[in-house]
């Protein structure tokens, strides 16, 4: 795993926090959980082969 993706992970943290509070304060709440939701589901989508490959190395290293 890179710094670049651990400082993307945390630039989309940062603007989803700001866009949700934005859309809070002006009485969105729908539109703040579905971007919150959004931001959410990028990052998986970026972390999810780091994931597989940690499972993957556990089950080789037991032999399972």
């Amino acid at each position: 795993m890179s710094v670049n993706l651990i400082f993307k992970i945390a630039a989309v943290g940062i603007l989803v926090s700001i866009l949700s509070q934005v859309l809070k304060h002006s009485g969105r709440e729908e539109q703040a959980f579905l971007t919150s939701l959004a931001g959410l589901i990028l990052v998986l989508s970026w972390i999810l082969p780091y994931i597989y490959d940690l499972f993957e190395t556990i089950r080789k290293l037991f032999a399972l």
